[in-house]
């Protein structure tokens, strides 16, 4: 679980801002949006939401978050590869610091504590802390820019000492590496550095768009777990007029180039001598020459006549939730973290509310961190803590500036005030400063 995340130059965040899913002390539904945890005296958020302005920097702090998820599970193959992101560059010194992030998150129980440090061309710092119960070293790292090797990993006094690891870590950690995606490329264990590469593999997701295409990844989901039933009774619980879906695998005659493509790549493989060669059904291609497809058929009975649509027949919110049903349902079912951009994209503003609800009333252990333009949400205390809202404005030089809801003086947020109207009102900052409706005009 996330405990908190801080990020520093990167994109439209200069100074450093962290966000925190650690609960307050707050006691206002707990038993809904708590994680109760065996790390002492800590309790986390299930959700966090943040609105802001177009451009004020949301959907960047996503993107921190998963860039790092990134570079720690993908590891370079070469030293000259470098790293795409851009620093904050609305300053003449920020585009030659580095980028910082820190992140703190609890995997089976154990609260770790990561740093990366970095340019576009190395990682230039990085340490890994634990707590088992008390704060202790796993690693620290630094490497030397003129000689463009890793200068040294250090292992921490508690950790017991392999050889053979420090020694495939120095081999498989490159200059461009963490030293986690150096030991995803050795086959040799540590606890302490599978736990952290299990969280960022398993726990914590790639971000979700509302462009992202999730058609194919909740199909194949709900078909492998037979589970489509639970997908049917939440589309009919919110009211899209579905009584059924049905799922087939449709056969198609794959294109002649894209099967030569394949085998050439297939030969490729062969000619490296590969231990595992690929075979053309590895790549999707059945041996007879054709793709097998899921398609998805929705069933609606109007005057006790039943119809089937196909998922491109149907509306635009509809396609949108049955993905995000499929989301809810691997959140339900599972321990995880999704970003998702954009969270009411395509959707009413009661069925965005009926999909947090439903998230908060029946996950256990998974979190959401989501932007949203969705202010009707505010005008009901009855359904949200203050510690769950965060809000990005524009500081100086056009940079993010994060900050929660909770973090405002009584004086500002009082527990009879309209949180909607005073966010509305651009009191809690977060909207954008429009100018009059002529264009043009002098």
């Amino acid at each position: 679980m996330l405990i908190e995340f801080s990020v520093q130059n990167f994109g439209s965040i200069k100074d450093k801002q962290t966000l925190s899913f650690e609960a307050t002390k707050d006691e206002h539904l707990a038993d809904y949006y708590i994680i109760p945890t065996k790390v002492k005296n800590l309790k986390l958020l299930k959700l966090g939401l943040i609105y802001g302005a177009n451009s004020s920097g949301k959907t960047t702090i996503l993107q921190a978050l998963d860039f790092l998820r990134y570079i720690v599970l993908r590891p370079k193959r070469e030293k000259d590869m470098s790293f795409e992101f851009e620093p904050f560059l609305f300053d003449k010194k920020t585009p030659n610091k580095n980028t910082i992030f820190n992140i703190s998150f609890i995997q089976n129980d154990i609260r770790y504590d990561y740093e990366v440090e970095l340019n576009k061309r190395a990682i230039i710092k990085e340490k890994l802390d634990f707590y088992n119960p008390n704060k202790a070293n796993v690693f620290t790292r630094a490497t030397d820019i003129e000689k463009q090797y890793t200068n040294k990993i250090c292992f921490g006094q508690k950790i017991k000492k392999d050889r053979n690891l420090e020694e495939a870590l120095k081999l498989n950690t490159l200059w461009n590496n963490t030293v986690i995606g150096g030991f995803i490329k050795t086959n040799i264990e540590n606890n302490e550095l599978k736990n952290v590469r299990d969280w960022f593999s398993s726990y914590l997701r790639e971000i979700i768009y509302a462009k992202t295409g999730l058609f194919d990844y909740i199909t194949e989901t709900l078909q492998k777990e037979k589970n489509k039933n639970y997908i049917v009774d939440m589309l009919r619980i919110a009211d899209l007029g579905i009584s059924n879906l049905n799922i087939k695998t449709n056969k198609e005659k794959a294109q002649p180039i894209v099967v030569s493509i394949m085998k050439n790549i297939i030969e490729h493989t062969r000619n490296e001598s590969s231990k595992n060669p690929i075979s053309i059904k590895d790549l999707g291609i059945d041996e007879d020459g054709t793709i097998s497809k899921l398609a998805v058929t929705f069933e609606h009975i109007t005057n006790e006549e039943r119809y089937e649509l196909s998922i491109d027949k149907e509306s635009q919110g509809t396609q949108r939730y049955y993905e995000l049903a499929g989301v809810l349902y691997l959140l339900i079912k599972n321990s995880i973290l999704f970003p998702i951009d954009e969270l009411e994209s395509s959707l009413h503003p009661d069925l965005f509310r009926h999909f947090l609800l439903s998230f908060l009333v029946n996950s256990k252990k998974s979190q959401i961190i989501a932007t949203t333009h969705n202010r009707e949400i505010l005008n009901d205390k009855n359904i949200f803590r203050n510690d769950v809202i965060w809000i990005t404005d524009k500081g100086k030089e056009n940079s993010t500036q994060l900050y929660s809801l909770s973090d405002f003086d009584s004086s500002v947020i009082r527990g009879t005030a309209s949180i909607y109207n005073a966010y509305k009102n651009g009191k809690l900052g977060g909207v954008p400063k429009l100018s009059n409706y002529y264009i043009g005009a002098e």
